[in-house]
C-alpha cells in the first residue's frame, strides 16, 4: 500500500471542489455546528469533575447550579446535533447528486470499445459508493480536524496541570499510533482490491437480474449459482481478511490499553503520595482521559478517511476527468441537417486491434437511396452500421469515411447524433412507459406524434388494446413486450428524430412473416424521402432496395440490385437459395 502523500490529498480535494463549492454555505454551517458540539463535550468532563468534588465537599448549593449548567450544555448540544443533521443531510444529498449526475454524464462520453472491455460493476460501483465518500470528506473531515485541535486543547490542559502525567499520555499515545498506523497500512491494501472485487461481483449481480430468463430456460441455474457463489465467496474472504486486520489489532491494543489505564492509576496514586497532584486534578485528568485516548482515534480516522477518499477521487477522476477510460472525441463542424450521402473509402477496422473485420471496405450511398447489407453471419454487416453512427472509429485512420463529403470525424457529436437514427438488432427498452420511452427521443412529442410514428412502426393497434395504452410499463429490457413488439417501439423511436439517415440493424429480424411484410411496406413509404441503410439476414426482406451489397468475411465482394446479383455472384444465389429453402 503506498504511502498517503500530501500533495495527491490537495490535488483531490481540488478536483473535487469545484462540486461542494455550490454547497459552501451548508458545509460551512456543518463545521461551525461541529466545533460548538466540540466545545460543548470538553466542557461537560470538566463540569463533572467540579461536581464530584462538590459532593465530596458537602457543597451541595454549588452542585445543583452545576447540575443546572450541565442541563443547559446537553439541551443545547441536542438541538445543534438535531440541526447539524438537518444541514448535513442536505448537504450530502445535493453533493452526491451533483457527483453522480457528472459520472453518469461522463461514462455516456465513453467510447463504445471502453465498455465492451469493463464490467458495468466497474461504472455501477464508482456511481453509489465512490461519489457518497467523496461527498463525505469535506465535513467529516473537518468534524474530525476540530476533534483533533480541541483534544490537543485537552492535552495541552493536562500540560498545564501536571507535565509527568503528559509526558505519560505523550509516550502511550505514540505507542499506539504505531499499532494503529500498522493496521491500516494492512488494511487498506487488501481495501484496494477488495473494492476490484466489488465492481466485478456487482456486474456479476447486474447479470444475473438482467439474464434470469436465459438462465432458466437454459435450466443453468445449478451452474451459474456455483459460479456466483465462488466468486462471492472470494470476494467476502476479502471482507473477513480485511476485518481479520481489524480484530488482531483491535486485539492487541486493547490489551495495551488495558496495561496503559492501570500504569495511569498507579502513577496517579505516586504523584498523589508525593505530593505532585491534588486529588482535584487528578479527578480533571481522569475525567479528561479518554478524550485524549480519543485523540489518538481521531487522528487515525482523519489518515483513514484521507486513503479512502484518495481511492474514491481516483476511480471517479478516472472517469470524470479522462485519466483512464477513453472518451468519444468529435470534430468542430456543426452541420443542423445532413442529406444522406454516405461513402466508404478503402475502410479496415478491428475491434482488438489485432484481426481485422472489415478489409479494405468501399461503398457508396446517395441522396435518398436505400441500400442494403447482406452477407453470411459474422461477416461484418453490423460493424459497417456502428461505424456510420460514430459508436467506433476507424483504427489509425485506415481509410475514410464520408457524409455528404466530409469525414465523419469532423462533424460534431450533434451533427452526427441528430442526423443518424439507428434501430439496433437488440434495442434497449427502458423500464417505463411506452410514451417515456418515446419521449427519450422527443420530450415535446404531441400526442398525434407519437401515434403517427407507431402506426407507421405497425404498433399503434398492439398499443391501443391494452387497458393504460401508451401509459402501459413495459419492465425492464421490455420485458412484458415480446421481441417484434420491442423492435418495433425502436423503429417508433428513430422515427420520432425526423432524421435524413435511418440505419436498421437486423430491424425485422425478430418480427413474424406478417409484421415482417408490413415493416417492409413501412420501409417501402419511407422510400425516396430518407436515406435508408439495412443490414439484413433475410434477404427477402431486402429485395426492393435500390442497391444491395454484399459482405463476405470483411470484404465487399457484390454489388448491385437483386437481380443483378442473382445474376452475377453465386454466393449470393446460394444464400437466397438457402432462405426460400427453409
Amino acid at each position: 500500500m503506498k504511502r498517503l502523500k500530501v500533495k495527491d490529498i490537495f490535488r483531490n480535494i481540488k478536483k473535487s471542489w469545484r462540486f461542494v463549492r455550490k454547497e459552501k454555505k451548508r458545509l460551512f454551517l456543518c463545521l461551525f455546528f461541529s466545533l460548538v458540539l466540540c466545545g460543548m463535550s470538553v466542557l461537560v468532563p470538566f463540569f463533572s469533575a467540579k461536581m464530584l468534588l462538590s459532593i465530596t465537599d458537602g457543597l451541595f448549593g454549588i452542585l445543583l447550579g452545576i447540575s443546572l449548567l450541565v442541563m443547559i450544555l446537553e439541551i443545547c448540544r441536542h438541538l445543534f446535533h438535531y440541526l447539524y443533521n438537518i444541514i448535513f443531510g442536505k448537504y450530502l444529498l445535493n453533493i452526491t447528486l451533483s457527483l453522480q449526475t457528472e459520472i453518469a454524464k461522463e461514462t455516456l462520453k465513453l467510447e463504445v470499445s471502453e465498455l465492451d472491455k469493463k464490467s458495468s460493476g466497474v461504472f455501477i460501483d464508482r456511481l453509489n459508493v465512490d461519489t457518497r465518500d467523496i461527498a463525505n470528506i469535506f465535513t467529516r473531515l473537518g468534524d474530525a480536524i476540530i476533534d483533533v485541535v480541541t483534544n490537543i486543547g485537552v492535552l495541552v490542559a493536562i500540560f498545564i496541570v501536571n507535565k509527568i502525567m503528559f509526558l505519560y499520555f505523550l509516550i502511550t499515545l505514540t505507542i499506539l499510533f504505531i499499532l494503529q498506523n500498522m493496521k491500516m497500512r494492512k488494511a487498506f491494501a487488501i481495501d484496494k482490491e477488495r473494492r476490484k472485487i466489488s465492481e466485478k461481483n456487482t456486474g456479476l449481480i447486474s447479470e444475473l437480474v438482467r439474464g434470469i430468463r436465459d438462465i432458466k430456460t437454459l435450466n443453468a441455474t445449478e451452474n451459474f449459482l456455483d459460479s456466483t457463489n465462488e466468486k462471492l465467496e472470494y470476494a467476502l474472504n476479502k471482507n473477513y481478511d480485511m476485518q481479520k486486520v481489524n480484530f488482531n489489532y483491535s486485539l492487541l491494543i486493547g490489551f495495551i490499553s488495558s496495561i496503559i489505564n492501570f500504569l495511569f492509576i498507579y502513577l496517579g496514586i505516586v504523584l498523589i503520595n508525593n505530593g505532585s497532584l491534588t486529588i482535584a486534578s487528578f479527578l480533571v485528568i481522569y475525567l479528561y482521559k479518554d478524550r485524549v485516548q480519543g485523540l489518538l482515534r481521531y487522528i487515525t480516522f482523519v489518515i483513514e478517511l484521507m486513503k479512502q477518499f484518495n481511492i474514491s477521487c481516483d476511480r471517479v477522476f478516472d472517469i470524470i476527468d479522462n485519466d483512464k477510460f477513453k472518451k468519444e472525441s468529435f470534430g468542430d463542424i456543426k452541420k443542423k441537417k445532413l442529406s444522406g450521402e454516405l461513402e466508404f473509402k478503402n475502410v479496415y477496422f478491428s475491434y482488438t486491434g489485432e484481426k481485422d473485420v472489415l478489409k479494405d471496405v468501399s461503398f457508396k450511398v446517395n441522396h435518398h437511396e436505400t441500400v442494403s447489407f447482406v452477407g453470411r453471419s459474422g461477416s461484418g454487416k453490423s460493424t459497417i452500421l456502428s461505424l456510420l453512427s460514430g459508436l467506433y472509429k476507424i483504427n489509425d485512420n485506415r481509410g475514410s469515411i464520408l457524409i455528404d463529403g466530409t469525414d465523419i470525424n469532423l462533424y460534431d457529436r450533434d451533427s452526427i447524433r441528430d442526423n443518424i437514427a439507428v434501430v439496433t438488432q437488440n434495442p434497449y427498452i427502458f423500464n417505463m412507459s411506452i410514451k417515456d420511452n418515446l419521449k427519450i427521443v422527443d420530450p415535446n412529442m404531441t400526442d398525434k406524434r407519437m401515434k403517427e410514428v407507431c402506426e407507421i412502426a405497425c404498433l399503434s393497434e398492439y398499443i391501443e388494446s391494452l387497458d393504460d395504452k401508451y401509459d402501459t410499463l413495459v419492465g425492464e429490457g421490455g420485458l412484458t413486450l415480446s421481441g417484434g413488439q420491442r423492435q418495433r417501439l425502436a423503429i417508433a423511436r428513430a422515427l420520432l428524430k425526423k432524421t435524413d439517415i435511418i440505419l436498421l440493424d437486423e430491424a425485422t429480424s425478430a418480427l413474424d412473416n406478417e409484421t415482417q411484410e408490413e415493416i417492409k411496406k413501412a420501409i417501402n413509404n419511407m422510400k425516396g424521402s430518407y436515406t435508408i441503410v439495412i443490414v439484413a439476414h433475410r434477404l427477402s426482406t431486402v429485395m426492393d432496395s435500390d442497391k444491395i451489397v454484399l459482405i463476405d468475411k470483411g470484404k465487399v465482394v457484390g454489388e448491385g440490385t437483386h437481380k443483378e446479383l442473382m445474376k452475377s455472384s453465386d454466393l449470393y444465389k446460394s444464400l437466397y437459395n438457402k432462405e426460400d429453402n427453409v
